[in-house]
């Protein structure tokens, strides 16, 4: 029997003034409660109740035991029943980390209806376009896109993310339209730069199944597809973009597609978690949200 379960003996015994009615509401036997007191006066090296044929009396010692024994067990207590109610509820704070473009885009409009529903639960948003640690700052999900590196979290894929080639009509009616992967090297193309380098080498499934890998070059490379996108739109070049990022564009015809019988290696859009046993009801609450209003055809694919 452990310390806290030798105090919550104690303190039984005194609140009720028998060790009968004590033994009784914690479903042991008399003969074990008072083998069990005896123990804890031993291990404490002082009497705690002077016990009679018809009362128990508390020592002073055992009127200072139960005088600060008894608030810890009431904490502990409050401690294990909010602990207990949080692992059922949706409550607390969750802390997310995801792509600015795409958390502006089609996180940040679903999050008042999310709140609506769990009206305990707060949110803090970190929009970063590279990776945090989630274990590092203490953040409880990430919303990821592409290919995941192996690592020691957990994930969960949430939507589909599909690539196209895209242009805006000046661009395409001052320079062509190119017909096939190979002419591309002759375009000017519009290169996001990854944790790797320059993404340069671009790779495109053609209606017969084969792959045709061309190299790319053009004015602008960046780490950000909000440039790349703009520089797009500006009619500066052609950009391989997620179809989430420009969607609206190519619905107004700010932009048009390029190639569009072939297809780019499709990533996907992921929830990253830490490895965990128990994953929080509030980090379930917001993964499942999110994957039932992005399933089936995600809403940036419908026409």
């Amino acid at each position: 029997m452990d310390r806290l379960d030798e105090l919550n003996l104690f303190v039984r015994v005194a609140e009720l003034g028998s060790i009968t009615a004590a033994a009784r509401s914690l479903d042991v036997s008399v003969s074990v409660a008072s083998q069990r007191l005896k123990q804890l006066e031993r291990r404490l090296g002082v009497r705690l109740l002077h016990r009679t044929t018809r009362q128990l009396k508390l020592t002073a010692e055992g009127a200072a035991l139960l005088e600060q024994g008894r608030p810890l067990l009431e904490d502990l207590d409050a401690l294990t029943s909010g602990l207990e109610r949080a692992g059922r509820e949706i409550t607390g704070t969750l802390r997310i980390t995801m792509p600015a473009a795409f958390g502006r885009l089609h996180v940040s409009p679903l999050l008042p209806r999310f709140l609506a529903r769990h009206p305990a639960l707060g949110v803090h948003i970190a929009v970063a376009d590279h990776m945090l640690d989630l274990a590092r700052e203490g953040l409880d999900l990430a919303i990821r896109i592409g290919t995941l590196e192996d690592s020691a979290l957990v994930s969960r894929k949430l939507a589909p993310n599909r690539r196209v080639l895209c242009a805006a009509p000046r661009y395409l009616r001052r320079h062509g339209t190119p017909r096939t992967p190979e002419a591309l090297a002759r375009h000017r193309c519009l290169v996001m730069v990854g944790r790797a380098g320059p993404m340069d080498d671009w790779v495109l499934r053609g209606p017969d199944e084969r792959e045709h890998g061309v190299r790319v070059a053009g004015p602008l490379e960046s780490n950000s597809g909000e440039v790349i996108r703009d520089a797009a739109l500006a009619g500066q070049g052609i950009a391989l973009l997620s179809t989430w990022h420009v969607c609206d564009d190519l619905r107004a015809g700010r932009l048009r597609t390029v190639l569009p019988d072939y297809r780019l290696p499709d990533g996907g859009i992921h929830a990253v978690m830490p490895q965990r046993r128990l994953v929080p009801p509030r980090v379930r609450a917001l993964t499942d949200y999110l994957a039932k209003e992005w399933a089936g055809t995600p809403p940036w694919e419908k026409a």
